[in-house]
């Protein structure tokens, strides 16, 4: 019995090992762990009876890998990965992605089996989402529907979906099945979409997850197209503000620096057009809530268009004399 404890320490230690690099020579195991390399097979054997699949592999510096299974085996961490981990999961406990529960009860085993000096570091960590207000409605989007999507774009497989016409239909809309080549799996503005090339349409398109009902089986494998303008991040941008994904949305000129608007607006278009001026599209809800958001810019504006966004600055300029003079005109 009292072998036991140094038994297990060192498999421990030996998974440890082996979960750090692929591959692994049995003689630098055994020198790593100090032990006889036949006492490194028979702690191999000790893991594989514990569901960790662990092959050999032969050669000159034959030795062992830590390979997938059909099983997951208990895992091990280090400090930082666990401390790393629990961050993560209480993150994903507060996205719309439909895998909040179960990221939640991860988060909890997780947290059982941590030494108490780690669970004093994650309990310290309170993560609290907070969204702008908005009159969206709230679409979850089934996890099964996420893996689906992720494996046809890692795959590069054709795949076909039901679609709604619009945000409005419902799933049993008798509408022809897409047929796309899925490029990314993306967010913007709380919302997952797919990135893709519609194989009937001919061109690229963006779709939102949570109306999507994919279809089986995938279809054959095809060879990526380049996206307009090389980057997906770029491309999404583009796509909705040219789509008009805000009902009101606008395109002024202000007399600063890109690099400074930039800073400050993180959901618009800013284009540089000298050392001090640039271009800036916007999007908001309304046409006076998009010039006044324009308005905190500390700069000269020239509105580009529309004619409703010049409409809004001129009731906000009077608005804002009688507020300074104290005399309400009409």
């Amino acid at each position: 019995m009292g072998i036991m404890p140094k038994t297990s320490a060192r498999l421990l230690a030996l998974l440890s090992l082996l979960q750090t690099r692929r591959d692994w020579p049995g003689a630098l195991l055994a020198e790593r762990l100090d032990i006889s390399p036949r006492t490194v097979r028979r702690d191999v054997d000790r893991l594989r009876e514990l569901g960790y699949p662990i092959v050999a592999f032969k050669g000159p510096d034959g030795g062992y890998r830590l390979d997938a299974g059909a099983q997951l085996p208990p895992l091990l961490f280090d400090d930082e990965q666990a401390v790393a981990l629990a961050i993560a999961l209480q993150i994903a406990t507060t996205t719309r992605a439909g895998i909040e529960e179960a990221a939640a009860r991860a988060l909890h085993t997780v947290r059982q089996v941590m030494p108490a000096r780690l669970r004093h570091r994650i309990d310290t960590i309170q993560v609290t989402a907070v969204e702008r207000p908005t009159i969206r409605p709230d679409h979850k989007v089934d996890s099964t529907v996420l893996l689906a999507l992720s494996a046809a774009v890692h795959a590069r497989e054709v795949l076909r979906f039901d679609y709604p016409p619009s945000a409005v239909a419902d799933h049993g809309a008798q509408t022809p099945p897409r047929r796309v080549q899925p490029h990314h799996l993306v967010t913007w503005g709380g919302r997952w979409y797919l990135v893709a090339w519609d194989l009937d349409r001919q061109d690229w398109r963006t779709f939102r997850a949570d109306r999507i009902t994919p279809r089986t089986p995938t279809g054959p494998r095809f060879t990526p197209r380049e996206l307009p303008g090389g980057e997906v991040a770029a491309f999404v941008v583009s796509r909705f503000w040219g789509s008009g994904d805000w009902p009101c949305r606008g395109e002024v000129i202000l007399d600063l620096p890109a690099a400074v608007v930039s800073r400050y607006t993180s959901d618009g278009v800013v284009e540089e057009l000298g050392p001090d001026r640039c271009r800036l599209v916007l999007g908001s809800w309304s046409w006076h809530g998009l010039a006044a958001a324009i308005g905190r810019f500390d700069a000269d504006i020239e509105v580009v268009g529309p004619a409703e966004l010049r409409d809004a600055f001129a009731h906000l300029a009077r608005r804002y004399a009688d507020a300074a003079t104290g005399v309400r005109t009409r």
